[in-house]
């Protein structure tokens, strides 16, 4: 009996965690592959929200509030962006999937990583 209640646990543990990584994978493939198709550098987007939030906490707030609802008035990024880049789609991932992904995205360019203290 304990053999079985073992097994359907690790099943049940595997299918979660390909379901996650599926939603991770297919924010990478969606946000990733359209910064990079369409030439719009994240680093730099970083910086913007790092100049008007400060802390990586309220980024991932503000992005996650950009993201669920993409509209300009809610985008940190000035008029004339949006005339050379099209608006951003609405996305469909759960909200507990989205930010940890976007907390993952935003550590890639966390400033205090690249931080070199002289020894």
């Amino acid at each position: 009996m304990e053999k079985i209640v073992m097994i359907f646990s690790i099943l049940s543990l595997c299918l979660y965690a390909e379901q996650i990584h599926g939603q991770e994978q297919a924010l990478d493939n969606t946000c990733v592959s359209c910064h990079q198709t369409q030439q719009i550098p994240s680093s730099l987007i970083y910086k913007r929200y790092l100049m008007k939030y400060s802390s990586p906490e309220r980024i991932n707030e503000a992005i996650f509030l950009y993201l669920k609802n993409p509209k300009k008035e809610n985008s940190i990024m000035p008029p004339q962006f949006f005339l050379k880049f099209p608006m951003k789609e609405a996305l469909e991932l759960d909200d507990t999937a989205l930010k940890t992904a976007i907390k993952e995205y935003v550590d890639q360019f966390d400033v205090k990583k690249r931080l070199v203290l002289p020894q």
